[in-house]
């Protein structure tokens, strides 16, 4: 099964510079991990570390994401001891069955154990016949590990579009429920995208609400798990100089930037039924500007945390067309699975307005796109001109506090400083903080290692926020502007950020600095 995980890869994984760490920590929140751990608390009586046997099923096994994430994923925690293999049962199961190799040979002993943890079950995501299959085989395991003692844990991660989330519900709930008596569980992880817009994700939330409970559901947005993403709540109330300057006041505009520098890399089809907009900007970057944007919540308890990026939502007003860039990169219908008068947009930069007390009059941009001229993705908060220059360095560019999520993670505050030498002239220089570079040795996990809960409460306020923009798009009333791979995307886009009154700054360059 496993020839196609890119095995070479999964074999080096546990020891190279960038590990892929972690699946979701909702996963392991009751086998060795402490929610406390995450700076969290889940806010029930869930806490309680468990025994017994625990069955993680990755439905969509062959898929991208799969291969991608979540199998190096659970590598990477079983190499780090959170999957004990006296306890732990992964299956994948997908519609085909996929073909092993003998390769046992060539793999470290590290990558043979963890395989042998791995079982393979195919069929059809509509039908029972294939979930009762698959069901024997949890419950075989759970046999063997004398769950009768202990409890019996089920976990399904639906590594699939979100189309096929209503059947594959139907069939877990019907065929593969936990029957253990002892208090066992089953739990069903769905990601984001969540639907297409507000009715779709309302609909889809209504039919797997009735197939399980909520406390059984776990919606996750796996971009909220990342390192710099979980440091700026520390950032912002815990550092007393940012509280007087994080306010309309001081700030002049904020940018939330995702740039890839490839495009969909033969995903074009499932990409084309989304688009950039509901892929990256309505959820991943929506949730990092509640982060920059909320109140200081009472606790860090989940619930606290939520009512306030809630009220940050309710609050954005209406987002305005003229507001509002998008592009295709030229290309893009090359693909034989892209519809050839597809106006999806590959790229998007949309301004955002906050109608209240601190950020009234503060654009927040968000921007996204594909075949761009480089890969990152930041938070950029830009602060206003300093009044009676007296220095005259405004052409110099303007104070910025930089969050770079990936790659190369840091925070920097771009400062004015006075350039070396017998004259008074000034420079634009940084305070930095890079991770790499600070934190030796310590492995900075990546978004899949971590808990971060979701509730229907924001993916209904987030997609009230877009979805009149998304069907704009659908019904072609705003146009997708041609772009040429490996640029900045549209002109018209830097056009935009310059009305909405971000000054870039010329001839400097942050560069990561080296050990």
């Amino acid at each position: 099964m496993f020839s196609e995980l890119s095995l070479q890869d999964l074999n080096s994984l546990r020891y190279g510079n960038d590990v892929v760490n972690g699946v979701v920590r909702v996963m392991f929140l009751n086998v060795d991990l402490s929610i406390s751990e995450c700076g969290l608390d889940r806010g029930d009586s869930e806490n309680s570390q468990e025994s017994g046997s625990l069955s993680i099923v990755v439905l969509g096994a062959s898929g991208d994401l799969a291969k991608k994430k979540t199998f190096p994923a659970l590598f990477n925690l079983y190499c780090q001891g959170f999957l004990p293999p006296n306890e732990v049962h992964i299956i994948g199961y997908a519609r085909y069955l996929i073909p092993s190799k003998n390769v046992t040979a060539q793999l470290s002993e590290e990558v043979t154990n963890f395989l042998s943890l791995i079982k393979y079950v195919s069929g059809s995501y509509e039908t029972e016949e294939g979930f009762w299959l698959l069901d024997k085989e949890i419950s075989k395991h759970e046999c063997e590990q004398n769950s009768q003692d202990g409890i019996a844990r089920r976990l399904f991660y639906l590594a699939l579009p979100p189309s096929v989330y209503p059947s594959v519900c139907r069939m877990i709930s019907l065929c593969c429920m936990t029957k253990s008596d002892n208090g066992g569980w089953t739990r069903v992880v769905v990601e984001k995208p969540f639907g297409k817009d507000l009715n779709s994700a309302e609909q889809l939330s209504s039919q797997i609400g009735e197939l399980f409970d909520e406390s059984q559901i776990y919606r996750i947005d796996h971009y909220l798990g990342k390192e710099l993403v979980q440091n700026m709540l520390v950032m912002r109330f815990a550092n007393r100089f940012f509280l007087p300057l994080w306010n309309r006041d001081n700030i002049d505009n904020v940018q939330i930037v995702f740039r890839e520098d490839f495009g969909t890399d033969g995903r074009g089809g499932y990409f084309d039924e989304y688009g950039i907009v509901r892929d990256i900007i309505q959820n991943h970057l929506l949730q990092v500007l509640c982060l920059v944007a909320m109140e200081k919540p009472a606790s860090l308890t989940p619930e606290s945390i939520r009512d306030e990026k809630v009220k940050v939502l309710q609050q954005v007003n209406p987002v305005n067309d003229e507001e509002v860039v998008l592009g295709q990169y030229e290309g893009y219908r090359d693909d034989p699975t892209v519809p050839k008068d597809s106006n999806t947009p590959t790229f998007a930069t949309v301004i955002l307005r906050i109608h209240n007390e601190r950020w009234e009059g503060v654009p927040f941009i968000l921007k996204a796109g594909k075949a761009l001229n480089s890969r990152k993705a930041e938070i950029r908060v830009q602060f206003k001109d300093v009044p009676g220059d007296i220095f005259r360095c405004k052409k110099q560019g303007r104070n910025e506090f930089v969050i770079r999520l990936q790659p190369s993670e840091a925070i920097y505050m771009k400062l004015t400083v006075k350039q070396p030498g017998l004259e008074m002239s000034t420079v634009q220089s940084e305070l930095d903080l890079s991770y790499r570079q600070r934190y030796q040795g310590v492995v900075i996990p990546e978004a899949y290692e971590r808990l971060i809960l979701d509730t229907l409460f924001q993916f209904q306020a987030a997609w009230e926020i877009f979805t009149p923009l998304l069907h704009r798009i659908d019904k072609g009333q705003l146009k997708s502007i041609p772009y040429k791979p490996g640029t900045r995307g549209p002109a018209e886009a830097d056009e935009l950020l310059q009305k909405a009154g971000y000054v870039q700054t010329h001839g400097y360059i942050w560069i990561p600095p080296t050990l």
